[in-house]
């Protein structure tokens, strides 16, 4: 497992978002932690071949993500925070199936590979449900088997359980354990990645701190709460 950032910037609307970020990342899970505005989705993006870097590169196994887009879609796949803005179908199977389409199997052999996934997951009789009918943990679920369809080395989810209650998070940890692939999770809370391999702290658009939890979670969490006890909302930005 291998994501390769080398010295990645990231300038949007004249402001540096990203500067200078550099590491390999091969453990099997890895959190992206960060306040609002650190940079943690812009590099996610870097890392799905989504977004093109100013300065250095990013390579996934050794594609460049940007530039290999069909080597891009089979070496990452991304979940966003709100599945409705990643949900294009009207029914289950035609949302799974379209990925599959995509690496060129034809219309028959995508279905078969979308039954036998929501077969996987317990969920065959979701076929033929209305994608719109579903909650948003059933819609980020089926995100995730989207995703997982098309058989991705790496899963970069961004924000993934924003606004999903504590138990339906819980069931969408628990089906991400059981995943093969490597997993990068984008979050702002540290409790979400407790258990993770290595953890990234971005703030400003640098990488603060990189190491295991234990290494960087505890100092993350008290610059939050002292953060937390200033008034930087009253703050306009330039």
């Amino acid at each position: 497992m291998s994501v390769d950032l080398r010295g990645v910037g990231v300038t949007l609307a004249g402001r540096a978002v990203l500067q200078d970020v550099t590491a390999r990342l091969t453990e099997g899970r890895v959190g992206i932690v960060g306040r609002n505005g650190s940079g943690k989705t812009t590099l996610a993006r870097v890392i799905a071949g989504l977004v093109v870097p100013d300065a250095g590169d990013a390579r996934t196994y050794g594609i460049d993500m940007a530039q290999d887009r069909r080597a891009a879609l089979a070496a990452v796949g991304i979940i966003f925070q709100n599945p409705d803005h990643q949900i294009i179908f009207p029914t289950v199977i035609e949302e799974i199936a379209f990925g599959l389409t995509q690496q060129g199997l034809r219309q028959p052999q995508a279905e078969a590979g979308a039954q036998e996934m929501l077969a996987r997951f317990g969920k065959a009789h979701w076929a033929n449900a209305a994608t719109h009918s579903l909650s948003q943990g059933q819609k980020q679920l089926l995100c995730l088997m989207s995703v997982l369809a098309m058989r991705p080395r790496v899963i970069v989810m961004d924000e993934p359980f924003s606004g999903l209650d504590i138990p339906t998070r819980l069931q969408l940890m628990r089906y991400l354990d059981g995943i093969a692939a490597q997993v990068v999770l984008v979050t702002h809370d540290p409790g979400q990645v407790r258990g993770f391999d290595r953890i990234l702290w971005l703030d400003g658009g640098r990488l603060t701190a990189d190491g295991t939890p234990a290494q960087v979670l505890p100092a993350f969490e008290a610059q939050m709460l002292d953060w937390g006890g200033m008034d930087d909302l009253a703050h306009l930005a330039p």
